[in-house]
């Protein structure tokens, strides 16, 4: 083999027990080339000193000559479609908005987009704590073109918070529901718990949707969608995380830990204990302030030009809701699953549900160690690591989700025919790529960078890597 200029920090060449390399970069060697024999024992070499940013050409004796950039740390660029915004005359697929009855008095708000495609997979999007269907609003246009999309609301957020009052106060007391003496008999054993919501998206997909579909979901939809995988896998084609929440709820399971439960006096359910309401209404007061809500936004996105406008607003009407803040706080002290996100994991493994994981590397609550850590249980798990992106990358960056979430579709739906996206030969399955997507939105021309991580990836040579660099930054500013 013979490798023609190189790129970044650090590279490891593994390739066979005989190995010459020549390095021909006129900016990093001095305009000299320089052949480099590997022993036969040795497998891999480190580039560290030697590489600066520059292109990089492999010839292969074998093999010929060809271009591999991807492998070794040269980001190239890759066009994509934007979305669908009406310059050319298509405004996307119709949008429509309905309501589904899962329980008495409980009723679940969902929006559907594609539905003229009946041969089509089916595609379901979960959301995050807090948001609802209108965040995969540019899933739903863009991606109800090719597939049967469905987005729905969790049970006690965005527009599934109940009709009626789950706990009613005294005649001539309004304002705030839920904060009564006694509950309702349909809201007697009602808690908005990951145990609920995972029921929920089951009957859902059962009586709705009608057939098996692929879960796509964002932070507390990721987890559910895990979980609903691992319980039901029967009802699920694949399950794409997009910066998945690896943990929920905070007291214990009483099916798994039902002596450990009983030391806990409330656990969610309607009516509220005393002290809970008078601790909801001040940290209620606190979190459902816009001032708030707009920082918030500002933590996740990465972007801070994206227009979060109608994310904004639509969390806000959400606040209004007289049910919203006991609908919180029956949130907060809901028990935990009676499935760990790795427990959940494990099964999906175990029954060979396909996984795809897309997260943005700049998000500051689920950070990419996170997403690391399901890649190092499932390594054949495609990555995608995308930057600039935060904890919402499909409402950040929804060009790249959508361009993704088509390509493992396709994949999937062609039994592996179809390569996955970027994956140009089996070299880049193992070793990764990266790649700078470049596409169009509102006539401006945005890039973003992705990386995918190949079979081979170790998360400690990531962390070994991380550590470097930073040293090395350290080691340039110092004086």
């Amino acid at each position: 083999m013979e490798l023609v200029s190189c790129s970044h920090s650090s590279i490891s060449c593994h390739q066979k027990p005989s190995l010459s390399l020549r390095f021909l970069d006129t900016n990093c060697f001095n305009s000299r080339p320089h052949r480099i024999s590997l022993p036969r024992r040795s497998k891999s070499l480190t580039c560290e000193s030697l590489i600066s940013t520059h292109n990089l050409i492999v010839a292969d004796e074998d093999f010929g000559t060809r271009t591999a950039p991807e492998k070794l740390g040269e980001i190239t660029k890759l066009k994509i479609p934007g979305l669908p915004d009406g310059s050319d005359g298509n405004n996307g697929s119709q949008i429509s908005s309905s309501f589904w009855d899962y329980k008495p008095k409980l009723s679940v708000h969902y929006e559907q987009s594609g539905i003229e495609n009946t041969h089509a997979p089916a595609v379901l999007f979960l959301p995050g704590f807090g948001v609802g269907t209108f965040h995969f609003e540019k899933q739903l246009k863009d991606l109800g073109r090719d597939y049967r999309v469905w987005a729905l609301d969790f049970l006690g957020q965005g527009m599934s918070l109940p009709g009626e009052d789950p706990a009613p106060r005294s005649r001539g007391e309004g304002g705030v529901w839920g904060f009564g003496e006694e509950s309702e008999p349909w809201a007697s054993e009602l808690v908005y718990s990951v145990d609920l919501w995972q029921d929920q998206v089951q009957h859902f997909i059962e009586q709705v949707i009608g057939e098996p579909v692929y879960i796509v979901g964002n932070s507390l939809g990721g987890f559910v969608a895990l979980y609903i995988a691992a319980c039901r896998p029967h009802l699920v084609k694949g399950v794409t995380l997009l910066n998945a929440t690896p943990f929920w709820g905070f007291l214990p399971n009483p099916e798994r830990s039902p002596q450990l439960s009983k030391i806990f006096p409330w656990s969610g359910t309607f009516p509220l204990p005393a002290f809970i309401r008078k601790l909801t209404e001040i940290v209620w007061q606190k979190i459902s302030d816009p001032r708030s809500i707009e920082q918030i936004l500002k933590q996740v996105y990465a972007d801070h030009s994206t227009d979060v406008n109608k994310v904004f607003t639509r969390i806000i009407e959400t606040t209004q809701h007289p049910a919203a803040a006991a609908s919180f706080a029956s949130i907060m002290f809901a028990p935990t699953g009676q499935l760990s996100f790795h427990e959940a994991l494990s099964r999906c493994q175990v029954q060979g549900i396909p996984i795809c994981l897309m997260y943005g590397k700049e998000d500051p609550w689920v950070r990419p160690i996170w997403g690391l850590q399901v890649k190092r249980k499932v390594p054949d798990a495609p990555y995608y690591e995308i930057s600039p992106a935060g904890h919402c990358p499909h409402d950040e960056v929804p060009e790249v989700i959508n361009f993704l979430l088509r390509g493992w579709i396709k994949n999937l739906e062609s039994n592996g025919s179809i390569a996955l996206p970027f994956i140009e030969g089996p070299e880049y399955e193992e070793l990764g790529v990266s790649k700078e997507l470049e596409y169009f939105r509102e006539g401006l021309q945005k890039s973003v960078q992705v990386r995918f991580f190949g079979s081979r990836f170790s998360l400690w040579n990531q962390m070994g890597s991380f550590v470097k660099s930073h040293l090395a930054n350290l080691r340039v500013l110092s004086p």
